[in-house]
């Protein structure tokens, strides 16, 4: 792979430009990648590809080694491993919970104390998620209820 950087003061705004041989499943994850930086993920349902604004997402679920991307009314698949997506959504207020989920902080609606230190978040849409004991405090850090 090879990366050209071009600075051009007489340029009117960031342009970046992808060629290549096929659009192969790494260049959609390249291209994926760089849709965050405008708030926006790219993920996929019924074959059909979209572009989802980062603040439709209430929580995100890993499971088989997949990512459901949920949102008010709809679930979406994501190619990117919930690790990648943690890593890169942490600064847009997305927390990991637990292994196989991370939530939108801002959609949390309501918390409650479980047995083992654990944590059952109920989410916007209604939806229940348990945070491990591992991620409680950080989630009660984050939200200031510690």
């Amino acid at each position: 792979m090879k990366i050209e950087i071009i600075v051009d003061e007489q340029a009117e705004g960031l342009s970046i430009a992808v060629t290549c041989k096929q659009l192969t499943p790494d260049v959609e994850k390249i291209l994926a990648s760089l849709r965050m930086v405008n708030h926006q993920l790219t993920v996929k349902k019924d074959g059909e590809i979209y572009l989802l604004d980062l603040a439709q997402v209430i929580y995100i679920e890993s499971v088989d080694r997949k990512c459901f991307i949920y949102t008010c009314n709809e679930v979406y698949e994501s190619d990117f491993r919930l690790y990648e997506l943690a890593g890169r959504l942490e600064e847009y207020g997305f927390l990991r919970v637990s292994k196989s989920f991370l939530v939108r902080l801002q959609d949390i609606q309501s918390l409650r104390a479980e047995i083992n230190r654990r944590i059952r978040i109920t989410m916007s849409n209604g939806e229940q998620i348990i945070a491990s004991r591992q991620y409680a405090d950080e989630l009660k850090k984050r939200l200031g209820v510690v």
